[in-house]
């Protein structure tokens, strides 16, 4: 996470977190169009190419800028996610809020 807190810091990289929800919108749209375009729009099997992990490196670069500008720790953000996914599959066998 530091990495992309002092690359942004370095370069004057900082947005609102708005503006940084919708840049990480921008580049999923981006991820989805390289993974439909991967897999001839659902007709193969897909596989990840050059252009799919270059635009998820995208998303995980916005992902993590966005947690920084709204001061949030990344990996205890994932922890605490994980922990609430085990205890509902625990108690359903399902990961889903069923709500």
């Amino acid at each position: 996470m530091s990495r992309v807190s002092e690359f942004n810091d370095e370069h004057g990289l900082a947005m609102e977190p708005e503006h940084r929800l919708l840049d990480l919108e921008s580049e999923t749209g981006e991820l989805a169009k390289e993974l439909l375009k991967a897999s001839e729009y659902g007709t193969d099997e897909f596989e990840a190419t050059e252009g799919f992990e270059d635009e998820f490196g995208d998303v995980y670069y916005s992902l993590l800028s966005l947690a920084d500008e709204c001061g949030i720790d990344p990996e205890e953000a994932l922890e605490s996610s994980m922990g609430k996914y085990r205890e509902r599959f625990d108690s359903s066998d399902s990961v889903g809020s069923g709500a």
